[in-house]
């Protein structure tokens, strides 16, 4: 059976409420249905402009749950829809005829300091996994935010500010446990389940409903890390320098350019609240991982020469006058207070795309839109320098082994009400359009929250393979995402 195929489920009538009292008395964890009390709880994702209405929530305690929900779901004809946090539920739409699947019970962190790998559940959020790894002098791929899921981040690749010198987070995943669409457990490696270990590296969680994850983590302490500010009237002058400085930069670094208009909340420092500012944030790797044991008392530390190279690395920048300059040595547990991002569930609207290049044509059409002069409602512009391993395919990676372009873009605001996010969205859409000319071969899937075609996230070959895989674990498109493969 072909995607597209596949039966389209949708229940006209909502199932009785005694169907999943029989679900909750058939698994170990909790069933809520809109007759309940908690129900407008249950319900909500981490970006909480999606208005998530599903027919039930259920949120599993193990394996074995997830295996009984989809049965479950099967007999009565009705999508699955997997979800650790919700931060990019904004794709995902109407919820209608769906089980949402929440993960967050799915816990557990067992690290291995032997074979330098961890493993956790579904629910585990990099936050946990950063802080319980640096009691132990090791590192983590982790992304930006610490307040994101483990499973969804690796499942669409996974960028850390290690990237362009270490590659997508998910090319050092070892082994994946998951429930198929047709209710199998199964554990996906290099030489088991060859095609559910490939397609669930950057292929998005349309195959299966993954329980646990295991991946590489390495003996790294310290990064040369931090943020420098600047008034965002020099905008123009500044985008211009960092593109420059990025073209022949060394793979150790990884930094952001970012346009941001800070709200005027009392919770924010008084030299941010209100400001429009320009940020570059980044890293600069400082060691690398080494044999021996990483747990020794002394661990491992900042080399002087190795920081000496970074602060030499960064010194165009700095020559630039910043009137706030924080980079320095850092432990890299606390590299997730970096790119200042909310703490906690917010209601928001954005999307990105990958970029070939910044070309003065591109700069100009950018700050046009959002620059200093610019009426917007877009709070924040990120352009993320990517390439360096980014650009180079995993030998034996997944779905996703290599990003396309020089610079990944994101742009969006808060919009606590859907008029807000009908304004955003156009605001977002015509800085896409602008950009168009630009445009690389393949956008990255955790930064597309808008729905987009499967043709955009993915070569022809390879989308080929992954609908392949699709039919093979989910043959009656039980399981529904973010992005959908049709």
């Amino acid at each position: 059976m072909s995607i597209a195929e596949s039966p389209v489920f949708t229940t006209l009538v909502p199932l009785h409420p005694a169907a999943y009292a029989e679900l909750a008395a058939r698994i170990d964890g909790v069933v809520t249905t809109p007759s309940d009390a908690d129900w407008n709880t249950a319900r909500l994702a981490w970006n909480l402009s999606a208005d998530q209405r599903p027919d039930a929530v259920v949120a599993p305690l193990h394996a074995e749950d997830v295996r009984t929900t989809l049965l479950f779901a099967h007999d009565h004809q009705l999508r699955v829809v997997p979800q650790g946090t919700g931060h990019l539920a904004s794709p995902l739409g109407d919820l209608a005829g769906s089980i949402l699947l929440r993960t967050g019970g799915l816990l557990g962190i067992d690290i291995d300091t032997k074979e330098l790998t961890v493993r956790v559940g579904a629910g585990v959020l990099w936050g946990d996994v950063t802080a319980a790894l640096a009691e132990r002098g090791l590192m983590a791929l982790a992304g930006s935010s610490p307040d994101v899921g483990v499973v969804g981040y690796l499942l669409g690749g996974g960028i850390s500010w290690f990237a362009r010198s270490m590659g997508l987070a998910t090319s050092h995943v070892t082994a994946i446990e998951a429930v198929s669409g047709d209710g199998r457990l199964l554990r996906a490696t290099a030489e088991e389940e060859g095609e559910l270990f490939y397609a669930l590296r950057g292929g998005g969680g349309n195959y299966a409903v993954v329980t646990s994850i295991t991946f590489r983590v390495f003996a790294v302490r310290d990064a040369y890390a931090g943020m420098m500010m600047f008034p965002m009237e020099r905008a123009d002058e500044l985008l211009s320098a960092w593109e420059r400085w990025t073209r022949e930069l060394d793979e150790s670094a990884m930094t952001c350019f970012r346009l941001m208009r800070v709200p005027d909340l009392p919770e924010l420092p008084e030299f941010l609240r209100g400001q429009n500012l320009v940020i570059i944030d980044g890293v600069v790797a400082i060691e690398q991982a080494e044999d021996g044991d990483p747990t020794a008392p002394t661990g491992r530390t900042a080399d002087a020469g190795r920081t000496a190279d970074a602060e030499a690395l960064l010194a165009p920048l700095r020559a630039l006058g910043p009137f706030l300059d924080t980079f320095g040595v850092m432990p890299v547990s606390r590299l997730g207070e970096l790119h200042m991002d909310p703490p906690g569930p917010v209601p928001g609207t954005g999307d990105g795309v990958n970029l070939d290049e910044l070309p003065r044509a591109a700069i100009d059409a950018l700050l046009g839109l959002t620059g200093p002069d610019a009426q917007t409602p877009l709070m924040v512009v990120d352009i993320r320098h990517i390439g360096g391993q980014l650009a180079v395919a995993a030998p034996d990676g997944g779905a996703v082994n290599r990003l396309h372009g020089r610079f990944l873009l994101f742009t969006g605001g808060m919009s606590p009400s859907p008029a807000d996010a009908a304004v955003l969205h156009a605001a977002v859409a015509q800085v896409l359009e602008a950009l168009a000319p630009w445009r690389a071969a393949a956008d990255y899937l955790n930064f597309r929250e808008v729905a987009t075609p499967a043709e955009r996230l993915y070569p022809v070959d390879t989308l080929a393979r992954l609908r392949a895989a699709k039919r093979r674990y989910d043959p009656s498109g039980r399981i529904r995402s973010a992005h959908p493969l049709r």
